[in-house]
């Protein structure tokens, strides 16, 4: 039986709550004070015993009970719920998270703001090649 059809491998719950993150296992294990091999041994394991599994919470910003309870079908649930919530109360969700700016002019001034600093670099190293 593989672990993706166990529902209660504790170590794959663990796995998909990490990768949904964009957490590798190298920065959870940093998070942990372990090794990466470390890790992956953990995420094949079936269970994992609650002092450890609080320390694993806690390191991927989430309770124990949410990666006790974790499945992929409430995953799925909760994102389609949020999708269609915000959907359905007039986008809600997206309202005054509009830019109040144009995303141009804003590129523009921060190059106009580098051509600047370059501009006074070039004038600094001017003026100590010239006191030379």
């Amino acid at each position: 039986m593989s672990t993706a059809t166990k529902p209660n491998h504790i170590g794959r719950k663990i796995s998909r709550i990490r990768e949904l993150k964009d957490m590798k296992q190298e920065a959870l294990a940093q998070a942990l004070g372990t090794n990466q091999q470390a890790i992956s041994v953990m995420e094949n394991s079936e269970t994992i015993d609650d002092e450890k599994l609080l320390e694993v919470a806690k390191a991927l910003g989430v309770s124990a009970e949410a990666i006790k309870n974790f499945t992929e079908e409430n995953m799925i649930n909760y994102f389609n719920s949020f999708y269609d919530n915000s959907s359905t109360q007039g986008n809600s969700f997206n309202q005054g998270m509009y830019a109040t700016f144009n995303p141009l002019d804003k590129i523009i001034e921060l190059y106009e703001r580098l051509v600047q600093v370059e501009k006074e670099k070039n004038e600094y190293l001017e003026k100590l090649l010239k006191e030379k």
